[in-house]
């Protein structure tokens, strides 16, 4: 087959509209075209009077060879690529060890899922507990402000990614097309199908909750076993090589191999991990607020006329602006539709996270409005500084909420005036179990106060009705992404523990669920070479 890429195609065009554009495209008759399936689609809104469906699309031709020469110098027509994934099996020596992964999240998931496909039936455990009883938890913060420290939104089965938009791209480089192996194995798990085609896939949270545990399903199978409730408080390491792990419970699990898929809040295993010698080092992440706007707004503003159309859904923003201040400001984790959530892991601390469902049909859209930082600059010294960093934001935000969970927010009119809020207005917020309006530059810092008071009105200028004053602002988001990297050597390996394999998020390779999935894939795969 063929790959067409970039065939672009009004809206409202009909049906018979692609074979005869690629037709046309390819300089043949409609006798010749054999067969075509949409690959890939994305829209262009760039012209909201024009707005314009981009296809990729795999064809079948008459004399293919030919067609193919005839082109031998565009990069929109190549042959598809093979993107089947072929699983090596592989058999574990008698008496040797199963491999271990600890945390299932999107990362640890798939390379487990991976590692039971080859047949190493590996042993999964997570602190957290299974995901129906993890929702429950979670729920009981937004409603009733009881944190659960070991089953919320960071810790429990799906990890971080279950209760978020579900987003489903990258800008990850994948040569060698994993993210279609992830893609697939989610629409096996009860993804929608529409996730293979769509440019800006993604699957809202109440289909991720059963999609987990179809996962789950098809792991233990596969001979592999999960251990929730299981926190890893030890590593016990000789001559430089992981021999065992040591679970808060008491108990000891003999591992020789162990893939270690944290997530990007577990701050208590990161130092067990550089008290255990596992060398770790700290990495640029950012603080900010989620910032909320009427869904219908953001529609009108990137659609025009064709606001509320089904094939293009609920709009998203992706903006940034480099300030005078020397700082970068960004929307982060853009959820159209969608709710602001609790996402705090830690008792007396306030953070901010992104939710929606499947269908993105809440009255507002909210996104992450952030401020990039850099341990150089702004938490140098130890490699867990950031952690510190991190909580001492997230206290403050928790003192200025109202010490009960209840999250600090501001009118965006407030904010740039550098009065606080003594009331929000016509843009009701989201978060749950409530806010408290007060101001912002309490529980953040002022170099981010000032970058965000410049970026506001420029972001204004992009997006009519981003500032206006009765935007609300809920703060603060300071899990953007891990604020450490657990550094890995070629072979996937620490550098200073042979056996343990930093991996996704937590370990710093990853950001969102799709890269951590593939980044799952690759360290499964370095594992079972081991083996």
């Amino acid at each position: 087959m063929l790959r067409v890429t970039e065939l672009s195609l009004p809206l409202h065009h009909p049906g018979e509209a692609i074979p005869a554009a690629l037709c046309k495209r390819l300089r043949i008759t409609p006798r010749d075209l054999i067969k075509h399936v949409v690959a890939r689609r994305a829209h262009d809104a760039r012209d909201k009077a024009n707005i314009r469906l981009v296809y990729s699309i795999d064809v079948n031709v008459k004399n293919e060879e030919a067609v193919l020469a005839r082109f031998a110098k565009d990069r929109n027509v190549q042959r598809t690529p093979n993107t089947h994934y072929r699983i090596v099996p592989r058999t574990l020596p008698a008496g040797a060890l199963r491999p271990v992964v600890i945390g299932a999240g999107p990362c640890g998931l798939m390379a487990a899922l991976i590692l039971a496909q080859m047949g190493l039936r590996p042993i999964i455990l997570d602190r957290g507990k299974v995901v129906r009883e993890r929702t429950k938890d979670t729920w009981g913060l937004w409603r009733r402000s009881v944190l659960n420290p070991e089953s919320n939104v960071q810790f429990g089965e799906g990890g971080a990614g279950t209760f978020s938009d579900g987003k489903l791209y990258s800008r990850i480089k994948d040569p060698r097309h994993l993210d279609r192996k992830v893609l697939m194995e989610f629409v096996k798990a009860g993804a929608p199908p529409e996730i293979l085609t769509e440019a800006h896939p993604h699957i809202g949270t109440f289909r991720l909750v059963t999609m987990v545990e179809s996962i789950r399903e098809s792991i233990e199978g596969l001979g592999g076993e999960y251990r929730f409730e299981h926190r890893v408080e030890g590593l016990d390491i000789e001559g430089g090589k992981v021999r065992g792990l040591h679970i808060h419970n008491g108990e000891y699990l003999e591992a020789d191999r162990v893939i270690l898929a944290i997530g990007h809040s577990a701050r208590d295993t990161f130092a067990m991990l550089q008290a255990a010698g596992v060398f770790v080092e700290a990495k640029p992440f950012s603080i900010g607020v989620r910032i909320e706007h009427p869904q219908s707004w953001i529609d009108k503003a990137r659609f025009g006329a064709d606001a509320g159309n089904p094939i293009l859904g609920a709009a998203e923003y992706h903006i940034s602006h480099h300030c005078s201040n020397g700082r970068t400001v960004y929307s982060f984790c853009m959820c159209p539709g969608g709710t602001v959530v609790a996402a705090t892991s830690e008792e007396g601390r306030v953070a901010t996270n992104g939710m929606s469902q499947y269908s993105r049909n809440e009255r507002n859209a909210n996104s992450g409005f952030v401020v990039a930082i850099d341990p150089e600059r702004d938490y140098p010294g130890d490699p867990l500084a950031g952690l510190a960093f991190q909580r001492h934001w997230e206290s403050l935000a928790y003192v200025a909420g109202g010490s009960n969970y209840r999250a600090p927010a501001q009118r965006v009119g407030d904010f740039l005036a550098g009065r606080p809020s003594e009331s929000l207005g016509s843009v009701v917020p989201s978060y749950r179990p409530g806010v408290t309006p007060t101001d912002l530059a309490a529980c953040l810092p002022d170099y981010a106060v000032e970058a965000m008071r410049e970026a506001i009105p420029v972001f204004g200028k992009q997006i009519p009705g981003y500032d206006h004053p009765e935007v609300v602002m809920t703060g603060v988001e300071t899990r953007t992404s891990s604020p450490v990297r657990f550094t890995r050597g070629g072979d996937f390996q620490s550098l200073t523990v042979k056996g343990l394999f930093p991996a996704g998020e937590g370990a710093g390779y990853a950001g969102g669920i799709l890269s951590a999935a593939v980044d799952g894939i690759k360290v499964a795969e370095a594992l079972a070479a081991t083996c």
